[in-house]
């Protein structure tokens, strides 16, 4: 954090280039990412843009942000094809000459020898850098990256595969953004991660803890509220921050699960592990994506014995044995079903806890005491089983992603497994 206050001020615009991306055949992830990238490291996005794969609209936000920003991330149009013309939109726009470098020509040779395919015309236009530029390797695709310092500026130019990008970014313009003071080595804020408060009710716990000068800001996405203390105008250092970070921990609670950017899954496989503990899920409505969100996470297979996908009423009679007449009787989406579905789970697996969820993802179903949203949860341990119903609102992609959160924090508290980092990381 000492680093954050002697270093300059590094204010970013990122520029996304492609026609896909305005006509809706994929998402603009990469400003998200970007974003959350350069904000850990205390570099402030003044904007982001899209434009379209056009020479003239390139150059003039090219020109826009050199003007506004002493840092610009550009991604996309760098391909073999007639309509990657980001290079020549950047070459007219800062009056810099595209010049041929031999480096990006030899990798890009030997890399299609490796691939048995010939090199075209095309594809040697991904060896013109802008005059004065360095190549940004990249292992994982034909076109490198471009870092250009000009001006007092800095220009990092790079592809659109997500998969070429990500580690681009990771393993060699981090480095170089740090090395000349534009960014922090270390995360540049604590983040409070929490679920089950809202924003307002935890920004209201917040406040009081926070040193004069230190700004806060708020993210939330599916149940999950996070808060993110900066240093702003104190002069607080990395221990201070994380000192006012416990102080949060002690006041909100259980609510609290964690500083940094850990994932509910990921608190739930170490405990377990640490615990030298087992778990078995039975799904429902969320067809397999508690299973992934345990998957997702490197070492669950020490901690997952296996999961049961039981859409129907049939699949939950024949996969997990349970009772006809518990269906018959309560329903599929009841709290007595959650209850056989956790327990069951954990017998057919041979595990020490159970985790089950059925409900009501909609549009369709629901009745007039459980409508549309209604999820029951279903928690089997070896001192005992446990219910629980809540009632989500949002369409059913929403719906299942806010279920499967449910049932992680449900799961969470019970082992009651959260903490606060001892130092600053990106989990």
């Amino acid at each position: 954090m000492e680093q954050t206050q002697s270093r300059k001020a590094c204010r970013a615009v990122i520029l996304n280039v492609g026609d896909e991306l305005l006509d809706g055949i994929r998402t603009n992830g990469h400003l998200v990412w970007l974003g959350e990238q350069l904000a850990r490291r205390g570099v402030r996005v003044l904007r982001g843009s899209v434009v379209r794969d056009e020479a003239e609209q390139i150059a003039a936000e090219i020109s826009h942000a050199w003007e506004e920003a002493n840092l610009i991330v550009t991604t996309g149009g760098m391909g073999p094809t007639r309509d990657d013309l980001i290079r020549q939109a950047v070459a007219s726009a800062l009056g810099l000459k595209l010049v041929h470098n031999s480096q990006a020509e030899a990798t890009l040779r030997d890399r299609f020898v490796r691939l048995r395919r010939e090199v075209s015309p095309g594809d040697l236009r991904q060896c013109l850098l802008p005059e004065g530029a360095e190549l940004i390797p990249n292992p994982r695709g034909t076109s490198p990256g471009i870092y250009l310092s000009h001006e007092g500026r800095t220009l990092v130019m790079l592809p659109g595969p997500g998969l070429e990008l990500r580690p681009m970014f990771e393993e060699e313009v981090i480095p170089r953004l740090c090395s000349c003071g534009a960014a922090c080595e270390e995360e540049a804020y604590v983040q409070i991660r929490t679920f089950g408060i809202g924003a307002v009710p935890l920004e209201n716990l917040v406040r009081p803890h926070l040193l004069p000068g230190m700004t806060l800001t708020f993210g939330t996405h599916t149940g999950i509220v996070d808060a993110r203390i900066s240093a702003g105008e104190s002069d607080a250092c990395c221990d201070r921050m994380l000192d006012v970070a416990r102080k949060i921990r002690d006041t909100v609670g259980d609510d609290f699960i964690c500083t940094g950017h850990a994932c509910l899954a990921t608190l739930l496989v170490e405990q377990l592990t640490a615990m030298g503990s087992t778990v078995a899920l039975g799904e429902s409505c969320t067809g397999g994506l508690l299973a992934s969100a345990f998957t997702d996470v490197p070492g669950s297979s020490k901690v997952l014995m296996g999961s049961a996908v039981c859409y129907s009423n049939d699949a939950k009679i024949s996969l997990l044995g349970i009772p006809s007449c518990i269906i018959s009787q309560h329903g599929a989406v009841s709290a007595e079903c959650a209850a056989a579905m956790a327990t069951a789970a954990a017998e057919k697996f041979g595990s020490d806890y159970g985790l089950s969820v059925t409900g009501y993802a909609g549009p369709g179903g629901g009745t007039e005491e459980d409508p549309v949203g209604t999820i029951y949860f279903g928690y089997a341990s070896p001192s005992g089983v446990w219910t629980r119903r809540v009632v989500l609102v949002g369409d059913r992609l929403q719906v299942k992603a806010r279920a499967v959160n449910t049932a992680l924090d449900w799961m969470r508290r019970n082992l009651n497994c959260y903490g606060v980092e001892d130092k600053l990381h990106s989990a």
